[in-house]
């Protein structure tokens, strides 16, 4: 395996900090889309039509534009650790408060200021791997460490499907709100350093390498300016649109996957749930496969395309398909998720190399902040386009397949930009390096 091939030098950057910031974005990702389960019960609680269920699930990430830019500055220039940590223990707080709303309007202002608290955490650890991962290894460490999403949907899934089987909707919030404090928070605070030199688990070879690896790298990159360069740079816009037209499909997908599957199987709570966890397998596997083959190429927007087209066709043809033959719907359908996160490792490792490193941090909070109102407008607008529609999830799936598509293609109009010639490794170096 390549966490492996990276023993020569040490892995315990592999093996350490990758589980640890995966284990945090999980229970992050799990708080933030919990609420597609909730979506029945709430609805009929509080009053809610289906556009309103979309708003106050994408409303978060009105929220989520507030702290992406200063969170990957404070991770660059403070600390990640300390700012990851904080923020941590506000959202838990925000996550279990969502369990005891009594309006539509209290939802609406608790999931805005969950956005907000779980805003620079995405950037935080984006800047952490990248002190830790030289370029040849980042869209790998990028690759595994998104896979906190798919595993995030494959635990949500099936515990929050089994929560609602002896729980209301706010016992699922409550219940999964706790988990920042009593897993995530600790397990971040003691396992995580910033940088090699700060870690006495660090091995002095594997310290060497990195630093010296990051330090051969940063005397290539073309010198620093201020913030206002990236702002006129229409490289960062393209990777910033791609980004946003990627959140638009997926997270319309992944907050609607519930009610797709429900319709699709015309099961129950826990059935739902289980089967809503399969999509998330497959995404598991392309992230591993996609992740891999850009690094050996150094392709990474060619990479992204080939991600996007896929699940573009297999979600249109699954809901197509619908309950006509439902084994093969869930498998289209999974193959779109898939392909909707698999980009990831490829993306952010174009984006990490497109840039001055010395503005990374706050250049990839900007595309993460803009590019996730697409994590609002996606959920709203599939809910309106159901409203629209009688329910039918066929227009839907049309739009947020056509936004992916298009991603794609920006993506190609980059023509190679962040990619990275692949050169033969020398006679003794170490694998995998």
């Amino acid at each position: 395996m390549d966490l492996e091939r990276a023993q020569p030098v040490g892995g315990t950057r592999w093996s350490r900090l990758i589980p640890i910031a995966i284990i945090v974005y999980i229970i992050s990702f799990m708080d933030r889309t919990n609420i597609g389960f909730a979506f029945s019960g709430m609805g009929h609680d509080l009053g809610m039509t289906k556009t309103q269920q979309g708003l106050a699930g994408g409303i978060f990430f009105i929220g989520y534009m507030t702290l992406q830019i200063p969170g990957g500055h404070l991770a660059e220039h403070w600390s990640a650790k300390k700012f990851v940590g904080i923020m941590i223990v506000v959202w838990g707080t925000l996550a279990t408060l969502s369990g005891f709303v009594r309006t539509y309007e209290q939802l609406l202002v608790v999931r805005f200021l969950l956005g907000v608290a779980e805003a620079g955490i995405w950037p935080a650890i984006l800047v952490l791997i990248s002190h830790w991962f030289p370029a040849r290894e980042r869209a790998r460490a990028y690759g595994y460490w998104i896979m906190n999403l798919p595993i995030a949907s494959i635990i949500t899934a099936p515990l929050s499907g089994w929560i609602l089987t002896f729980g209301s909707w706010r016992t699922l919030f409550i219940i999964e709100g706790i988990f920042p404090f009593v897993i995530a928070a600790p397990l971040w605070w003691l396992m995580v350093a910033d940088r090699p030199r700060e870690a006495s688990w660090c091995s002095p070879e594997e310290r060497d390498y990195i630093e010296q690896s990051l330090a051969a790298e940063r005397a290539t990159y073309p010198p620093a300016g201020g913030f206002g360069d990236i702002l006129r740079n229409a490289l960062v816009w393209r990777l910033t649109a791609v980004f946003f037209l990627v959140n638009v499909g997926f997270y319309g997908l992944n907050l609607w996957l519930p009610h797709v599957v429900e319709t699709i199987t015309h099961g129950r709570s826990w059935q739902v749930g289980l089967v809503t966890a399969i999509p998330y397998l497959f995404a598991m596997a392309g992230l591993w496969l996609n992740g891999r083959a850009a690094d050996r190429s150094g392709r990474y927007g060619r990479q992204v395309f080939i991600a996007v087209t896929a699940a573009a066709i297999a979600l249109v043809a699954s809901v197509s398909i619908g309950t006509g033959v439902p084994a093969l719907a869930i498998v289209l359908v999974s193959i779109g998720v898939a392909g909707a996160l698999a980009l990831d490792g490829p993306f952010w490792a174009s984006a990490s190399r497109a840039m001055p490193v010395a503005l990374a941090g706050g250049a990839m909070g900007l595309i993460n902040a803009l590019g996730n109102l697409g994590g609002f407008a996606g959920p709203y607008i599939a809910g309106y386009l159901q409203d629209r529609s009688g329910g039918r999830f066929i227009t839907t799936s049309l739009f947020l397949a056509a936004c992916l598509f298009a991603a794609g293609l920006v993506m190609l109009t980059l023509r190679g930009r962040g990619d990275r010639l692949v050169q033969p490794e020398p006679e003794g170096a170490p694998a995998g390096t």
